[in-house]
C-alpha cells in the first residue's frame, strides 16, 4: 500500500511548497489615536446588534408601557378604541400595539387570546405580555391587560373604576381573575409576521 503511494510524496510536497510561497501575511491594521481600543465594543453588545428579537424587544414594551401610562384616565366606552373616545379593554390593548409595535390584534379578547404566541407563567412575566383574566373565575375570557412590571398592569378597567387605570396582580379580585398571559411581542415586528401592520 505505502509503495503504490510512494510517487505521489514528491508531489504533495511541491504543492505544499508553493501553496506556503503564495501566502503573503498582511500587515495588522492598526486602531487610529482617535479612536482608543477601550471604545470598541464588547462582544456582548456585537451579539446585541445582531440578535434582532432580544435588541428590539425592550425598546418596543417600554414604548408601549410609556403610552399607555400616559393614558391613565381616558374614560372608558364600550366597543371604543380611540384616546378621544375612550375605550375598552381590547380596545385599549389593541391600539397600543398597534400604534407602539405596529402590530394588529383581533378586536375581541375571545379572539385575542386564540392568538399563536408564546404562553407566559406568572412568574415569568415581563412588560409588554398580554393579561387574560376570566369574569370572577367562572372560566371564560372577559378582559385583557397589558404587564408594565412589578406585578402591575395597565387596562382599561370599566366606567365605574375610571376607565384606563394601573392595577396590581397582587389585588384578590384580579389575582383570582387571572387566567394567563402570552407574549405577543415576541414575534414582532419582522415584515413576514402576519400580525405586522406593514
Amino acid at each position: 500500500m505505502l509503495k503504490r503511494f510512494a510517487p505521489l510524496v514528491p508531489v504533495a510536497f511541491t504543492l505544499l511548497l508553493t501553496a506556503c510561497a503564495g501566502y503573503a501575511p498582511q500587515p495588522q491594521a492598526t486602531v487610529a489615536p482617535s479612536l482608543p481600543a477601550a471604545d470598541e465594543p464588547t462582544a456582548a453588545q456585537l451579539a446585541d446588534l445582531t440578535d434582532d428579537q432580544s435588541y428590539e424587544l425592550p425598546s418596543l414594551a417600554d414604548s408601549i408601557r410609556e403610552r399607555g401610562l400616559e393614558l391613565v384616565g381616558t374614560p372608558y366606552r364600550f366597543g371604543g378604541r380611540s384616546e378621544k373616545t375612550g375605550f375598552d379593554c381590547s380596545g385599549f390593548v389593541g391600539y397600543l400595539f398597534r400604534e407602539e409595535a405596529g402590530i394588529l390584534l383581533p378586536r375581541s379578547t375571545r379572539e385575542m387570546i386564540n392568538l399563536k404566541a408564546p404562553l407566559v407563567s406568572r412568574d415569568e412575566l415581563e412588560p409588554g405580555d398580554i393579561l387574560f383574566f376570566n369574569d370572577r373565575g367562572r372560566g371564560r375570557v372577559s378582559h385583557a391587560a397589558i404587564y408594565i412590571g412589578d406585578d402591575q398592569f395597565v387596562h382599561s378597567s370599566s366606567r365605574r373604576s375610571g376607565g384606563v387605570r394601573v392595577d396590581s396582580l397582587d389585588d384578590r379580585y384580579w389575582s383570582a381573575s387571572y387566567m394567563e398571559a402570552k407574549r405577543v411581542l415576541a414575534h414582532a415586528p419582522t415584515e413576514n409576521n402576519p400580525l405586522h401592520r406593514r
